[in-house]
């Protein structure tokens, strides 16, 4: 029976994954990083053959195919361009030009679960473009009680970006105020944290600003994972 999912959300077991010796170093040092402090960020994680597709895709999308962003989930969804002002276009597993991606993702999740026991079951992820100024509020990804998104991704596509343009990452301690670390948003540079233990905030910057953000989720019905 063919896997039903939706269109945005990538599902244990839609494909075969054949990638494995390549890309064996990133994926241990993300587990690694992910083990020891719930925090990795990898430059050139990813092969040209995967970044350079996407970041065309992003390219290539007019803005009429963009939607504001929100905030919360389902029935809790709304929009506040208060807490953030950037436009999202989820993406499509099957699509050609992102299939490699989602690939790469599910060894991913496979590495994770068997080295940390996340029970991570699909992968959802969109495109994010924040024009001159847009920005995102300090939040979290998922709160202790709402356990449905474990892994967050970011993956930046700007190509040649200087840390004057602005439009940092920046990374805090739980509920201080400590920045733990600056993320410019350099292309090919990989950001993974456990989506619970992190707030984070998009700076505004000086130029468009392009990023692929994803997060691995628990299965709500009941599946158990691969």
């Amino acid at each position: 029976m063919e896997p039903t999912l939706e269109s945005h959300s990538f599902n244990e077991g839609l494909y075969e994954t054949p990638y494995e010796t390549p890309y064996e170093t990133p994926y241990e040092r993300i587990n690694t990083a992910i083990t020891e402090t719930g925090l990795a960020i990898i430059d050139n994680a990813l092969p040209e053959s995967i970044t350079r597709p996407l970041y065309a895709a992003s390219q290539n999308l007019k803005s009429d195919q963009y939607h504001s962003a929100g905030i919360g989930r389902n029935s809790h969804f709304q929009q506040n361009r208060a807490i953030r002002s950037d436009a999202i276009r989820w993406l499509d597993p099957l699509a050609h030009d992102t299939r490699d991606y989602f690939i790469w993702m599910e060894n991913l999740r496979r590495r994770l679960n068997q080295r940390l026991f996340l029970g991570l079951f699909e992968y959802e992820c969109h495109f994010a473009h924040y024009k001159p100024g847009a920005y995102y509020s300090r939040h979290t990804d998922a709160f202790k009680t709402s356990r449905n998104r474990i892994v967050t991704t970011i993956l930046y596509l700007n190509p040649d970006w200087d840390t004057q343009s602005g439009g940092e990452l920046l990374i805090y301690k739980g509920d201080s105020d400590e920045i733990i670390t600056t993320v410019y948003p350099e292309f090919g540079r990989l950001v993974v944290f456990l989506s619970e233990d992190f707030p984070h905030e998009v700076r505004p910057a000086t130029r468009d600003r392009h990023s692929l953000a994803g997060w691995f989720r628990l299965n709500e019905q009941g599946h158990k994972p691969g």
